[in-house]
């Protein structure tokens, strides 16, 4: 538990330290090597439990706190290219909540899954872990318009990049997501053996739509510009559909329905 503590207490002061660089406009990055080692320590968590099980355990606690270890390292690697370091402030408290709500939440037996379903798994949490990303990117793409056409200019809107950056890194982040989606959808179409007995036909469904619509998303922005609000809009109901496929089915079977 020590390392779990450590690691999320990292993860506060690499947040803390940004909000005081953002708050006194500085480009030091004096956040970035609490957050690096809050990232490694959070790993080292998963392995040393993964040691302990004799494989990866993706239950949903274990799932959550790994979407928030890849969200932590894409934000640092962000961050550390000089780009939307303010994701930081949000990202690592997260990263840490997922940490801590892994370790210390009663968890029912669930059994190792081969490598097959493994795979299956990593390529989903990477996915999810992108478009989360993705996510937040919109939301802070619709309150930098907000407060422009507004003309309220606070201070935090000189921590993020200018609007025209900010939407170019979504639609990338977007599309990184999109390509990984597919290897999600193709790993449980061939190792899954019944979807309907193992109750992941919902799953497949939810993951579908969410694609499509990532997809459509892409497809407007290349053929109609579509940007601003439409493009959040089209995000956020793409990204809630990825988590009712995924962490909605997780939550129903593991912990309302208690079936490993």
């Amino acid at each position: 538990m020590t390392l779990v503590l450590i690691a999320a207490l990292l993860y506060v002061a690499a947040a803390a330290l940004l909000v005081r660089q953002l708050a006194q406009g500085s480009e030091a990055r004096a956040w970035l090597a609490p957050a690096l080692l809050g990232v490694l320590l959070h790993a080292a968590h998963h392995g040393r439990d993964w040691q302990l099980a004799g494989g990866a355990d993706l239950h949903f606690f274990a799932a959550l706190s790994l979407v928030g270890l890849g969200m932590a390292l894409l934000t640092a690697l962000y961050g550390a290219g000089g780009r939307m370091q303010a994701l930081g402030v949000v990202v690592f408290p997260v990263a840490a909540a997922a940490l801590l709500g892994d370790a210390f939440t009663p968890r029912m037996a669930t059994p190792v899954s081969d490598w097959q379903m493994q795979l299956h798994a990593w390529s989903a949490l990477l996915a999810y872990a992108t478009l989360a990303i993705a996510a937040l990117l919109a939301v802070m793409l619709w309150l930098q318009e907000r407060a422009l056409r507004k003309r309220d200019y606070h201070r935090w809107l000189r921590a993020l990049p200018p609007l025209t950056e900010l939407e170019s890194l979504l639609f990338r982040t977007i599309a990184a997501g999109f390509a990984l989606l597919p290897a999600t959808l193709l790993t449980g179409a061939l190792f899954v053996d019944d979807m309907f007995a193992q109750h992941l036909a919902h799953k497949s469904l939810f993951s579908v739509l969410s694609w499509l619509a990532f997809g459509a998303l892409l497809l407007g922005h290349w053929r109609r510009g579509w940007r601003g609000t439409t493009a959040v809009r089209w995000t956020l109901v793409a990204m809630a559909l990825l988590v009712l496929a995924f962490f909605g089915s997780k939550f129903v079977l593991e912990l309302v329905l208690q079936r490993a």
